[in-house]
């Protein structure tokens, strides 16, 4: 039996990069919005949500509503976004928005702001929930109407997907039904790369779980705002010494948008800008960049 998986990957010998303005980084960062798309049983699920909040270690409360819970992800659309939104606008940097479908239609301003910021807008699935043992027809069933649901608001379907919360079957429904410039649902290099399990190639642009806030909602994490910069800075500087990498920064808004946090990641925005010779793009620009440079075809 073939095994499914790639340890090989690009090995000793990664393609060159050829970064835009021969930069020898790509530098994206991300927002997920998932406010008003998690758990909740207003939302018709069995339990509170318990993943990503200032409760770290949380358990999901059955039947019952968790009010605690519910306003640490309201401050996410209430003011984390705004505050996150000033930083990036002040700067003029590109952002990438993994959007939970269910959570844009909730607050139609921030979808304008985005918008009026020029931020490409990927999907992040239906819903803000684990799909690991979701059985498969009802998946096909979210996605779906993640995708109808992104373009009635949006007025474009999505050229990017990430879903985070995956089941065995995430990857084949993205290649299958996508239509996707490039799936984000891997944390496997530094690099973009052709995943060809599939009969449609998909050009995984893959994101990060270690350069993101949400370290600080784990056991394992940050724990002031310093050790998040201190992180980013390590990465950015490694891979910059490195030559012809991407690094992704992963934020959410009920995290990183808290003023402590925020503190740290502008710090960051100012030393990415200071040391130069990065590229910060959207993943939707990254993915055209290597589409364009190396085609599945040629690999």
């Amino acid at each position: 039996m073939t095994y499914p998986r790639d340890m090989r990957g690009y090995g000793q010998q990664p393609p060159a990069a050829d970064w835009p303005g021969g930069a020898r980084t790509a530098v994206q960062f991300v927002i997920n919005y998932e406010e008003g798309g998690e758990n909740c049983v207003l939302h018709g699920d069995a339990a509170s949500e318990a993943f990503l909040s200032e409760i770290v270690g949380a358990q999901p409360i059955d039947g019952q509503r968790h009010m605690n819970m519910e306003s640490l992800y309201e401050y996410g659309s209430r003011a984390g976004f705004w505050r996150l939104h000033r930083l990036f606008a002040e700067r003029g940097l590109p952002v990438t928005v993994f959007a939970v479908a269910m959570a844009l239609g909730r607050n139609p301003e921030v979808v304008q702001a985005m918008q009026d910021a020029n931020w490409e807008i990927a999907s992040h699935g239906y819903r803000w929930v684990d799909y690991q043992f979701v059985d498969e027809a009802t998946e096909r069933d979210h996605f779906r109407q993640a995708l109808a649901i992104h373009e009635k608001i949006t007025g474009a379907r999505p050229t990017g997907w990430y879903l985070g919360r995956c089941s065995p079957n995430s990857h084949r429904i993205a290649a299958e039904e996508g239509r996707f410039e490039y799936n984000a649902d891997s944390y496997a290099d530094d690099l973009p790369y052709w995943d060809h399990s599939f009969d449609t190639p998909q050009l995984m642009v893959p994101y990060t779980l270690d350069a993101n806030d949400m370290r600080f909602a784990t056991p394992q994490g940050f724990n002031s705002g310093q050790q998040f910069f201190d992180y980013l800075k390590d990465s950015f500087d490694t891979l910059h010494d490195e030559g012809g990498r991407m690094m992704s920064v992963g934020l959410h808004c009920r995290l990183a948008g808290r003023p402590g946090r925020a503190a740290a990641l502008a710090r960051f925005l100012d030393y990415v800008a200071a040391r130069g010779d990065a590229w910060i793009a959207t993943r939707v620009a990254i993915a055209r960049h290597w589409r364009e440079r190396h085609p599945a075809k040629e690999l």
